[in-house]
C-alpha cells in the first residue's frame, strides 16, 4: 500500500470541563477527556455489560477552542475527527512516557455538539436547536445542523 491514513472519528460524552490553556505565543489549546462505552448481553449470565474507553482530545483549532470554551462541560456529547499521535515526554524522575492522544489540527479536523446547550450556559446568539457541526477544513466560521445516530438502534444482539 503506498499511502496511508491516520483518522479517527468519536461519539462519546466529555468526564469533565474542558480545560483551555495558552501556549507561550498566545495561541489557545483545550484539553478533553472523552468517554466511549461498549454496551453488550452476557452470553452466559443474560446480563447487560458495559465497558467504557477513556481517550485524550487535543485541540489547536481555535475556532473550535472557543466552542469548547463556551459551550462544552462535564457530560455533554460530541463528535469528532482528528488523527492519532503519539507524544513522548519526561516525568519529573527522568522516565520517558507515552501519550497517545486525538487531535485536532489547526486547519484539520471537526467537531460537532450533539446535544443543545444547558440552561445555565452563556454564548452565541439566537436560539440554538439542534446539534451544531464545525469543520476545521474550511475557511469561515459557519455551521451547519447535522444528526448522528438518529433512528438506528444499536443494542442489536450480535450472534458470534
Amino acid at each position: 500500500m503506498s499511502g496511508s491514513l491516520n483518522r479517527v472519528m468519536l461519539i462519546g460524552n466529555l468526564g469533565r470541563d474542558p480545560e483551555i490553556r495558552s501556549t507561550q505565543d498566545g495561541n489557545k489549546i483545550a484539553n478533553l477527556s472523552i468517554a466511549t462505552s461498549d454496551t453488550w448481553k452476557d452470553r452466559n449470565s443474560g446480563e447487560r455489560r458495559e465497558r467504557t474507553e477513556w481517550h485524550r482530545v487535543v485541540i489547536f483549532n481555535e475556532h473550535f477552542v472557543d466552542v469548547c470554551e463556551k459551550f462544552l462541560r462535564k457530560g455533554s456529547k460530541v463528535y469528532l475527527e482528528g488523527q492519532l499521535a503519539t507524544r513522548k515526554w519526561t516525568d519529573q524522575q527522568g522516565n520517558d512516557k507515552y501519550s497517545t492522544e486525538v487531535v485536532l489540527q489547526k486547519y484539520r479536523g471537526e467537531l460537532t455538539m450533539l446535544d443543545g446547550r444547558s440552561e445555565g450556559q452563556q454564548g452565541g446568539s439566537g436560539d440554538y436547536g439542534g446539534p451544531e457541526r464545525h469543520s476545521g477544513n474550511h475557511q469561515g466560521s459557519g455551521s451547519f445542523g447535522a444528526s448522528f445516530g438518529q433512528g438506528n438502534d444499536l443494542d442489536d444482539e450480535i450472534g458470534f
